[in-house]
């Protein structure tokens, strides 16, 4: 469940980044009143959080994947 809260997030900030990139506009800050506003600061710390979350994703190994499938 974590690992698609994270990804989730991941892809949100990822495609906010590529709109920061290709137009100029940052969705999140323009959504809740700019970069400095506490939700917005608060979204890009999810981010950040999620990305660090996802860090463990490379070094996971299958059976990693397999265990917690056989726990539900």
């Amino acid at each position: 469940m974590w690992d698609k809260i994270a990804l989730i997030l991941l892809i949100i900030g990822g495609i906010n980044w590529g709109l920061v990139g290709i137009f100029q506009l940052d969705v999140i800050a323009w959504l809740f009143g700019g970069t400095g506003a506490i939700i917005s600061r608060a979204l890009y710390i999810l981010v950040a959080i999620s990305a660090v979350w996802c860090i463990s994703l490379l070094f996971r190994t299958n059976e990693d994947y397999a265990v917690g499938m056989n726990d539900r």
